[in-house]
């Protein structure tokens, strides 16, 4: 097991450079500059800017100089919001973005999970048709459409919950439920079906001929084997709140990271989308491996390779 690790944690910080490197020379890439505006800067003054910022280096020397700072933990200074680092804007609203998908992501799975546990075992009735129904639904309806619904209507018809900001736990509800919904129909669905994939095996009539409890059989037997298709979704899934929390942190207005991602790209600030980006990957790369991990836990038949 903890070479089976050890080779995943060299995979992702592969992948971490990677994906750093191709954000970089994107990045750099961009046409415009951080320091353009609508009032003329004198070119004495525009030159000093980008030589703090290291602008006047060539494209080599700048990517082998913020990669030594990233791996010191450094993304450097933002190049747009004066005297304020990537470290300490991204310190500030990591925690409120954590706290949003993390909610989402526990409401899919309360939600998901039991749904299509029930709907596998009472297949082909309307305990079956209807969870499997409202997720369809649910799929097919985007992030940027619920959100705006859900605000709509619980938000200014009922006047049941507020629609900006992030003040209280109130606050969460409409943010964490749009997120939510739309990942617990997956879970739902790779539920139910991992689910029918265990109880339609031999062994399973084989136990039921010899007497053995309908709850003994799905809750002890079949969950195990029947859950890994939604935690290999788990991955996916994380990918998928956070870049869904982009729209939903715009729609709802909240101070999270997915709204400085936005202002970083619009701003052509260099540095917040390097060290944004970074963040992002090492968050789903540590989530795959977990995923990776608990994979192998329930299906013995999985070598670590």
């Amino acid at each position: 097991m903890l070479k089976f690790i050890a080779m995943r944690l060299l995979q992702g910080v592969l992948v971490l450079l990677g994906i750093y490197a191709v954000t970089f020379v994107l990045v750099a890439a961009t046409p415009g500059s951080p320091f353009s505006s609508e009032r003329a800067i004198a070119p004495e003054i525009l030159a000093q800017i980008e030589a703090f910022y290291g602008y006047d280096k060539p494209l080599g020397e700048r990517f082998v100089t913020s990669l030594g700072n990233v791996l010191q933990g450094e993304f450097g200074p933002s190049a747009v919001y004066a005297n304020r680092t990537v470290t300490q804007i991204i310190g500030e609203s990591f925690p409120v973005s954590l706290t949003l998908g993390s909610i989402s992501l526990v409401l899919a799975l309360v939600l998901g999970i039991p749904a299509g546990i029930l709907a596998a075992v009472k297949r082909n009735t309307w305990l079956d048709y209807v969870p499997m129904s409202v997720s369809m639904a649910g799929i097919c309806l985007p992030t940027f459409v619920m959100g705006p619904l859900l605000a709509l209507v619980f938000g200014l018809i009922l006047q049941w919950l507020p629609v900006a900001g992030w003040y209280g736990p109130e606050f969460m509800i409409l943010p964490a439920t749009t997120l939510g919904l739309y990942y617990a129909a997956y879970f739902a669905r790779l539920t139910r079906g991992g689910m029918l994939e265990m109880l339609n095996q031999d062994w399973v009539r084989t136990a039921r001929a010899k007497g053995v409890k309908e709850s003994t059989i799905i809750w002890k037997h079949c969950l195990k084997g029947g859950m890994i298709p939604a935690i290999t979704f788990l991955g996916p899934a994380l990918a998928g709140i956070i870049s869904g929390s982009f729209v939903v942190e715009t729609i709802f207005q909240i101070p999270g990271l997915g709204q400085w991602f936005v202002r970083a790209a619009l701003n052509r600030d260099d540095f917040l989308v390097l060290g944004l980006t970074v963040l992002f990957a090492a968050m789903i790369v540590l989530m795959n491996l977990l995923v990776d991990i608990v994979q192998v836990a329930l299906n013995p038949r999985l070598k670590y390779d």
